[in-house]
């Protein structure tokens, strides 16, 4: 890779010293540099493809509506919200549709606490209960409260490239750098060429046993950040069971007051 960047950077300079003195050699030039920039477009590290999908996918504020739509053993549910969160420690959670009007949750670091309207009190999810689902979905209560980087918790090995759901894609494999701390101790992932989608991921246990997997339906662009507006996920130890999501109304870096954040809001 280093000897062919270094290759086409060479030609760049060549080609822009031999025409620099004529349009059709600032033409000339341009392309060099353009074949230079793609040349290592086509080749990036694992570790570059990785901090491409942990950029994308941290915001320094975030709000939205949506629609957490779970289909199980022949049953479809459609449970609506509205959610804030600021950087990857704290987020607030409301449900709005009548079943489950009330329900709160508020996440604070790696704290996780859930507002019941029928119990009228406040629970701290902890220990064994993290790993049942939430709100009947594929994802379960440790899902939502991960907050570092994948780049800080796993090592990443460019393991090919792939066409997923007609899209040309990288495939990256992750590896727990801790395997003790993991929910999941190894992750597969497809990447976007083009946009750097996050298309397609599989999460798998320390067995090997693949536990979930998800798939990006749709994408929309706000601001900087491509942003995943629909996508599926799957629980496979729950045999014919799928969560799809639907996010709408999204509002980036905004500021989101304090109290949102508080236990106050979660028991008012």
């Amino acid at each position: 890779m280093k000897k062919l960047l270094n290759s086409a950077i060479l030609l760049a300079k060549s080609m822009s010293a031999f025409c620099a003195d004529t349009r059709k050699g600032r033409i000339f030039a341009g392309f060099a540099f353009f074949t230079a920039t793609a040349l290592f477009a086509q080749s990036p590290s694992a570790m570059e493809l990785l901090a491409r999908v942990d950029d994308n996918e941290i915001y320094t504020t975030i709000q939205y509506e949506g629609d957490m739509i779970v289909e199980n053993k022949g049953k479809r549910f459609v449970k609506t919200m509205k959610a804030w969160a600021r950087g990857n420690a704290d987020s607030f959670i409301e449900f709005i549709n009548p079943e489950d009007i009330g329900t709160k949750y508020l996440k604070k670091g790696k704290q996780l606490s859930v507002y019941s309207p029928d119990l009228e009190e406040v629970m701290f999810i902890s220990g064994h209960m993290l790993r049942e689902s939430m709100m009947g979905s594929d994802l379960s209560y440790e899902d939502t409260i991960e907050n570092e980087r994948l780049s800080v918790r796993y090592v990443p090995v460019l393991a090919g490239e792939n066409i997923f759901n007609g899209r040309q894609t990288w495939i990256l494999d992750l590896v727990a750098k801790d395997k003790a701390k993991e929910n999941y101790y190894k992750r597969k992932l497809w990447i976007d060429k083009e946009n750097g989608d996050l298309v397609h991921y599989e999460l798998f246990a320390l067995s090997g046993a693949k536990l979930k997997e998800y798939t990006l339906i749709r994408a929309e662009v706000f601001g900087n950040k491509r942003f995943p507006v629909q996508s599926e996920m799957r629980d496979l130890l729950r045999k014919g069971s799928k969560t799809t999501f639907v996010i709408h109304n999204v509002i980036l870096d905004q500021p989101i007051s304090d109290s949102m954040f508080s236990q106050q809001n979660l028991e008012k």
